[in-house]
């Protein structure tokens, strides 16, 4: 009887507590964005099944049932496009289909320019050289002496242009000389560099690193050490390298147990801070304000005419507000990862930008004025890495080459440089002329009815496309042949250095045309009238089916 009655109590205190949790996991599935990037695990299975398969010459060309005639004009016009790539860029493709060979980076890159099942095709016609010889003001030079104006970027480094960096470079240099690569004492020109971080993120400390993704680490690393919680949260799309814990879908091969992936700018988000208690800290990149909840857009994955991206200052700063608020409600820290933005929206970075002070500011690329860099800027009481009561019980990071004499003279001049009247006067009216210069592109797009669009913040641009199509991502290859240089991600992520003038940017926009409507004659941009997105997709999901039935019981 005494068993039968405890046995009852042990369930009726039990159901509540099974309640509670039932509660929080459905109040955490529900903050995550609806799409297979918000939902890492199963994203990853996803990909584990998809099958490959690839397209011949004649499927190619008539994927989307194209009519004949057009489907022979993109033929003629790709066969024409591969002789001026093979005329005009020899020695640079030559060059890279040798280093391929053993370049693990060069492999990966050239098979994912395109959406898989073209990828054979276009790398058998359109080699695209990864090697060049110079670089002056805003253009870059070949092997083959082909001058392009620089839309890369330098994966966001090249801020202000590739002489400025080239300067940065000697001349930090010539301050460390003396000492030359001396590793473990600091130069003295280390301590002119914290001291203008300081000023410039608003925050006590600094640490030096070789890379951002190395700085987000120990930014998390210390916020957990100080919090004494496990879990991070990151939201979709975000990119904050490729450490595991801020991975945790495809591209790693192992689950990160310890990271909740949530919405953007999503109330439901807020509820999940709230309510969690095992949340050390907020990651934040502010380039996802261009496109909040999906991943750094490229055209490996531009199957369709989905893309969509647009910047909306006033709503992502109320964002941000909103996300301090809750952190200082909970004790959470908010990390903003500024390895990409910072300084390239305001002097003073994101935190300037949107009058939002994060906890933690981590900065690289541009910031080593040329040179490998990542930088963790943050409060005291989190950036120390041991327990003044606890003497055993440490938070460990060092590295090698952190505080390298060479990276510090290259930041040195950097950090001056920015303060110099030339370039300050790049950041007056920055929003204003970027914001112009893409209106007046889109005008142009409209009117000569091309199915291209432009968004941006501030000089960083996505192109998206209006019109249903399966070949969007051709346009990489007209505006190649017009002259503007690409990352290999292709159109997804154009990047604009400071010292574009109005003259330099009209002829961009110009080439930019001028790809366009290449593209819309050579029958690219057909389209079936009852097209869409979505039978698009469905289409492909057609095929990835049938090619798995095929693998799995050769039928």
């Amino acid at each position: 009887m005494l068993m039968t009655v405890l046995y009852a109590a042990s369930g009726a205190v039990g159901l509540p507590v099974l309640a509670i949790k039932a509660k929080a996991r459905l109040e955490l599935s529900r903050a995550k964005h609806r799409s297979l990037t918000g939902h890492a695990r199963m994203g990853r299975r996803v990909a584990s099944l998809i099958p490959f398969y690839d397209y011949d010459e004649d499927q190619f060309f008539q994927s989307d049932d194209a009519p004949a005639d057009v489907a022979a004009r993109r033929r003629e016009a790709f066969m024409r496009l591969s002789d001026l790539y093979r005329q005009r860029f020899p020695r640079s493709v030559a060059l890279t289909k040798e280093a391929a060979a053993g370049v693990s980076d060069l492999q990966f890159t050239s098979h994912y320019r395109v959406p898989f099942q073209y990828s054979r095709v276009v790398q058998q016609y359109l080699p695209t050289g990864s090697f060049l010889a110079s670089s002056s003001g805003v253009t870059v030079t070949d092997l083959d002496g082909n001058v392009f104006y620089d839309l890369t970027g330098s994966y966001g480094v090249n801020l202000f242009g590739h002489d400025f960096y080239k300067e940065c470079i000697d001349r930090g240099a010539e301050r460390v000389r003396d000492l030359g690569p001396v590793l473990g004492a600091y130069h003295p020109v280390m301590a002119g560099n914290v001291e203008r971080l300081r000023a410039i993120s608003g925050l006590d400390e600094v640490s030096f690193h070789m890379s951002g993704t190395e700085s987000v680490m120990q930014a998390v690393r210390l916020a957990r050490y100080h919090t004494g919680r496990s879990h991070l949260v990151r939201f979709c799309g975000a990119y904050h390298g490729w450490w595991g814990d801020v991975q945790p879908g495809i591209g790693n091969p192992t689950p990160a147990d310890n990271t909740y992936t949530l919405a953007d700018m999503s109330e439901r988000t807020l509820q999940v801070l709230r309510h969690r208690k095992n949340i050390a800290c907020v990651l934040v990149n502010p380039l996802q304000a261009l496109h909040p909840n999906q991943p750094a857009p490229a055209d490996s994955s531009l199957v369709d005419s989905g893309r969509k991206a647009g910047f909306d200052r006033a709503a992502y700063t109320e964002w941000l507000k909103a996300l301090r608020a809750v952190c200082d409600e909970r004790g959470i820290v908010l990390i903003f990862d500024e390895v990409f933005v910072g300084f390239r929206l305001a002097p003073g970075g994101a935190r300037e930008f949107f009058g939002v002070q994060p906890d933690l500011i981590t900065y690289g690329k541009t910031l080593g004025g040329g040179l490998p860099v990542g930088v963790l800027c943050g409060r005291g009481d989190l950036m120390r890495r041991y327990s003044p009561d606890h003497p055993v019980d440490v938070c460990f990071a060092r590295g090698t080459f952190n505080s390298h004499p060479y990276v510090m003279g290259a930041m040195a001049e950097f950090l001056n440089r920015i303060d110099a009247p030339d370039i300050r006067d790049q950041y007056e009216g920055l929003d204003r002329l970027w914001n112009s210069r893409t209106q007046n592109l889109n005008a142009r797009l409209q009117a000569g009815n091309f199915p291209v669009k432009v968004d941006n913040l501030s000089s960083i641009w996505t192109i998206s496309y209006t019109r249903p199509s399966r070949y969007n991502w051709m346009l990489q290859y007209y505006l190649r042949a017009e002259g503007i240089a690409l990352s290999w991600v292709g159109t997804g992520r154009v990047i604009f250095s400071l010292n574009f003038t109005d003259g330099d940017f009209e002829a961009v926009a110009d080439r930019f045309v001028a790809a366009c409507e290449a593209m819309q004659k050579d029958g690219w941009w057909w389209a079936n009238a009852t097209a869409t997105n979505k039978t698009i997709k469905r289409r492909i999901l057609r095929e990835m089916w049938t090619h798995r039935r095929f693998l799995r019981f050769g039928r």
